[in-house]
């Protein structure tokens, strides 16, 4: 009788520490990381200056002819476009329930700009920049159901533009040529929610993220089309899958 019984207790033991590894033991280290696969919808939160409405006016002769250069404008729209991005995931446990978390990203998405001019022209405006994401955020991780765990992160975010420092592709163009641009570095705030899902040798986590820059992120040239703009605030909403 003791013998089943020691084989018993022996088999019940093997399943529970396999339980409690299931995911790769994730939950039993400090330190892990992963990989990522994003795919993001991004677009401006646009507040126009309060004389946006009025033509734009050529005062340098060097640019061409003085006087109005556009017609007056009737409406400054952003468009929501999609893009994708890849990148690693760092994660360190500050608590069973509390993580510090960073996935640094390299983000491929564009940004949409609509003009409408009251002649009937319009002018579409594309921002194409291929950015760095470094967030760092704090991931607040409810108690683990077997092999799901819900999750909320606040955190923050530094981007960086890639092609910032190269000559823009608009040098020396009329200004009803010129392009609307980014600035090269800008932070942003952000929140997620989110599950972890385990399996047996690695941690699948959907996640849905929203973020917001601090400030404007137009770069300023004075053409026709960031001078009617007073604040440009940018908006990514990002679904991401988590494989650690």
């Amino acid at each position: 009788m003791k013998k089943p019984l020691l084989i018993l207790l022996c088999f019940l033991s093997a399943n529970a520490a396999n339980a409690q590894n299931w995911g790769g033991g994730i939950d039993q280290q400090d330190f892990n990381w992963g990989f990522s696969f994003q795919y993001v919808l991004s677009e401006y939160k646009i507040i126009n200056k309060p004389n946006w409405r009025q033509p734009f006016i050529n005062t340098d002769p060097q640019e061409g002819p003085l006087g109005p250069v556009t017609a007056p404008l009737t409406r400054i729209e952003s468009k929501p476009s999609v893009g994708f991005g890849i990148g690693f995931v760092v994660n360190y446990k500050l608590h069973p329930n509390v993580d510090l978390r960073s996935t640094p990203s390299l983000v491929f998405a564009d940004k949409l700009v609509d003009y409408g001019f009251s002649d009937g022209t319009v002018k579409d405006q594309k921002v194409s920049p291929v950015i760095v994401d470094l967030p760092l955020g704090i991931k607040l991780k409810s108690e683990r159901r077997k092999d799901f765990r819900a999750y909320v992160l606040l955190g923050l975010k530094y981007s960086m533009d890639l092609g910032a420092g190269k000559k823009p592709k608009d040098d020396g163009f009329a200004w009803k040529e010129r392009m609307l641009k980014n600035i090269g570095k800008y932070s942003s705030y952000e929140a997620a929610i989110g599950f972890d899902l385990y399996f047996e040798y690695f941690k699948m986590s959907p996640e849905i993220k929203v973020s917001h820059s601090f400030k404007d992120v137009t770069k300023r040239e004075g053409h026709p089309y960031d001078t009617p703009i007073d604040r440009a605030i940018l908006r990514n909403f990002t679904f991401s899958l988590f494989f650690e």
